[in-house]
């Protein structure tokens, strides 16, 4: 089935910007991947930039090199041959990421187990038994906003936002599941810790995870973790 022409309007006198909507949905999120590799096989050299959200992608380019009408068809021409979301969905990636529940963890999963009626291993399952996508990344460098959360493991931010949550930091917020990727405030509910540095600036990729990755968390114990942290 071919895709819906989507809504084309200018951010910046050299940017344009893709909609969708304005929901977290997991159907448009896909295309929206599905774009921003379609885009990227066959990147001019004028494409500066692409960064895709939810529901959204915008696309920046070099002015001096290209019309902005020009880069706008060929947008939407690039797009019109994505075809459906399956090409983005084959072509990413499948992250491992260790994680510790509970304890000094995930100092938020006991409540938030009995929040939901649930056990806090319970959670902790359910929680690591589900395979999530990389919508998109914001809020902090390297914070993968992760779809795919069961919707009765919801939870509501917390009332207060903590002042320091610690890098690594496995959370809930609302309907999505994501990691901080360092130290700083957050209102998410946090239910464990990975071990794993989720952004370096001194890697060739200073992400670990990619706008269209999927990712699978794998429960670890306190050893394990000490361990992994440890490591070069």
């Amino acid at each position: 089935m071919s895709a819906a022409a989507p809504d084309c309007e200018a951010l910046a006198d050299d940017a344009w910007l893709l909609r969708l909507g304005s929901a977290i949905d997991a159907d448009a999120n896909a295309r929206v991947h599905a774009w921003c590799a379609q885009l990227r096989a066959c990147a001019p050299a004028w494409l500066r930039d692409l960064v895709p959200a939810y529901a959204s992608l915008a696309l920046f380019f070099d002015p001096a090199q290209v019309g902005a009408d020009d880069a706008r068809e060929w947008l939407l021409m690039q797009c019109a041959a994505a075809g459906d979301a399956a090409t983005a969905a084959a072509a990413g990636r499948t992250v491992d990421v260790p994680v510790a529940y509970g304890g000094r963890y995930g100092p938020d999963l006991d409540t938030s187990a009995q929040e939901l009626g649930l056990s806090p291993q319970a959670l902790a399952e359910r929680h690591s038994g589900a395979l999530y996508t990389v919508a998109m990344i914001g809020f902090a460098p390297g914070f993968p906003y992760l779809s795919g959360l069961a919707p009765e493991l919801a939870l509501p931010r917390l009332a207060t936002p903590r002042t320091d949550v610690a890098a690594g930091s496995v959370a809930i917020g609302g309907a999505q599941t994501g990691i901080y990727p360092r130290p700083g405030p957050g209102g998410w509910r946090l239910l464990g810790r990975t071990p794993l540095r989720l952004f370096d600036a001194a890697r060739a990729a200073p992400s670990l995870l990619q706008p269209g990755d999927r990712v699978r968390f794998r429960s670890i114990d306190p050893a394990e973790f000490e361990h992994l942290e440890a490591a070069p």
